[in-house]
């Protein structure tokens, strides 16, 4: 069968590019490379804007050269302004800006000699024994891509059922101060000293690039998104009144909006179509952070497609313990049984953050997982666990995105 590519990937962003790269690479004493077309969305409203990702791993890593700045230190406020310093160990919190992620891995496509086309998707799906994606080019005019394999990046037009479905959206400036105002040396994960939403959390984020420079955000976990002048005015306050900022500009803004869900995310379409990325389920439901997940799913998905194995055996990024932890969280949020500020500046302040860091990555074991969770309020979140098998699974109103 002829086909324009063995595989097509559907979407240029850190999902896309990061298993179009890992299926394209030449590998020593390895057979050929697939066939890989990139689609990506042409110029206009289908391209995300600019934005930064962060995600932590060991010693050197393959975006080191790419990144904005990174720490090997996090700070937390708790809401009573206590501070708790943690440090990382061998880890390191890592900060990655988009535009520069996907100009390196265009270049990477291209040295592969990988055909990126511009196209406007409109439907993937199987067609017999291959996969067919189809859409309109920049000239609007129809076009069909044959392959043997989709996968497909772009957001899910649907949230599937959850029992719990929080938002976590959230307005940042890049901010640039008249005077020293931030520790470079630490970043701020999460700070408390913010009014509070009655269910949910709310904290300010503050990523450090120099003493005067820095990625300053206001989050909420909360059901509902805000207002535009809400987030302005929480941002500003957190700017002027908690960190005291004094005279500074705003060079730049970052503002989206994640879902944290507890739903069955379809990992894919057909026999022939796979969704990755945020669509795929890579987003950890309980924090939002979604890259280091994305670099995982692409090497296992790219491996089995070398290998000549299903992508379907591949199995979910996240497990099954993972996933049931954070349906007991959401909902103890969600029910405000949990007080989000207290909940986060306890476990910091009683675990080394390098296991609560491996813990969100679902790589700590069941005794390490048993460990952390008698440290949180056993009986309002075992209740959460208690009555999750009754509670129905609805479909929630907000739209997708990820971080």
């Amino acid at each position: 069968m002829s086909w324009d590519a063995d595989v097509t990937v559907v979407g240029a962003g850190a999902a896309g590019l990061s298993l179009a790269v890992e299926l394209a690479k030449p590998l020593p004493g390895k057979r050929t490379a697939p066939r890989v077309v990139v689609v990506e969305a042409p110029p206009g409203p289908l391209r995300s804007p600019a934005r930064t990702w962060c995600y932590w791993e060991a010693d050197a890593g393959p975006y080191d050269g790419l990144l904005a700045a990174s720490w090997n230190q996090l700070r937390v406020y708790a809401p009573d302004g206590a501070v708790i310093d943690r440090p990382l160990g061998p880890l390191r919190y890592k900060m990655l800006r988009s535009d520069r992620f996907e100009a390196a891995m265009a270049e990477r496509l291209d040295a592969y000699g990988v055909d990126v086309r511009r196209t406007a998707v409109e439907s993937t799906h199987d067609a017999g024994g291959e996969a067919l994606v189809r859409g309109r080019d920049a000239s609007g005019a129809p076009s069909v891509l044959r392959s043997g394999l989709v996968f497909d990046s772009r957001p899910l037009r649907q949230l599937p059922a959850a029992r719990t479905t929080l938002l976590q959206h959230f307005l940042g400036w890049f901010v640039r101060t008249a005077e020293p105002a931030f520790d470079p040396g630490a970043a701020i994960l999460m700070d408390f000293r913010l009014p509070q939403p009655s269910r949910g959390l709310a904290f300010g984020y503050v990523l450090p690039l120099s003493r005067y420079e820095a990625l300053v955000e206001y989050t909420e976990f909360s059901r509902a998104a805000l207002y535009e002048a809400a987030y302005e005015s929480a941002l500003r306050h957190y700017c002027e009144s908690v960190l005291g900022l004094g005279d500074y500009t705003v060079q730049g803004r970052e503002q989206g909006v994640i879902p944290m869900s507890d739903g069955l995310f379809p990992r894919r379409a057909g026999r022939r179509v796979f969704f990755i990325g945020a669509a795929g389920g890579a987003t950890r439901p309980s924090t939002g952070y979604t890259f280091a997940a994305i670099q995982r799913q692409s090497r296992h998905l790219a491996g089995a497609v070398r290998a000549g194995r299903s992508p379907a055996r591949v199995p979910a990024v996240h497990g099954r313990r993972a996933r049931a932890m954070d349906a007991v969280l959401l909902r103890a949020l969600d029910t405000g049984r949990v007080a989000g500020g207290p909940f986060f500046a306890h476990l910091f302040s009683s675990v080394p953050a390098e296991k609560v860091l491996r813990f969100l990555d679902g790589e700590t074991s069941p005794l390490e997982d048993l460990g952390i969770g008698l440290r949180t309020p056993v009986a309002p979140m075992l209740r959460s666990l208690l009555e999750l098998p009754l509670l129905p699974r609805s479909v929630p109103a907000a739209g997708p995105g990820h971080r």
